[in-house]
């Protein structure tokens, strides 16, 4: 999937093929949270997208409210219990955090 980022935001895009428009959505908000952003092209998609987050941050800070970053770099993992011991164990044997594992484990998925 394209993205399209800025100043830490991460924001999507997509066609609607009915009126022929781009439109996306920032991505990794607080729950509940929805801001959206349209075009007709790739460079009026871009710059609604950064007047977007612009809004956003401006919102934020007028209304004292905390800002939301796209994917702060926490997240939950739901595992069974049988392999989340499964994985205690093995970071433990090699002298690692749970932490440390799975960070290093994700490195090696993805790089």
């Amino acid at each position: 999937m394209e993205t399209l980022k800025y100043k830490g935001f991460i924001g999507s895009i997509e066609i609607q093929h009915e009126d022929n428009t781009l439109y996306g959505k920032i991505l990794g908000l607080e729950k509940g949270t929805l801001i959206t952003y349209e075009g007709n092209t790739i460079r009026e998609l871009k710059e609604d997208f950064m007047n977007a987050v612009e809004d956003y941050i401006a919102h934020c800070k007028e209304h004292n409210l905390p800002l939301y970053k796209s994917y702060s770099g926490s997240f939950n993992v739901w595992l069974s219990p049988e392999l989340h011991t499964k994985v205690i164990e093995k970071a433990t044997n090699i002298g690692m955090s749970l932490n440390s594992f799975i960070r290093e484990t994700l490195q090696k998925a993805v790089l």
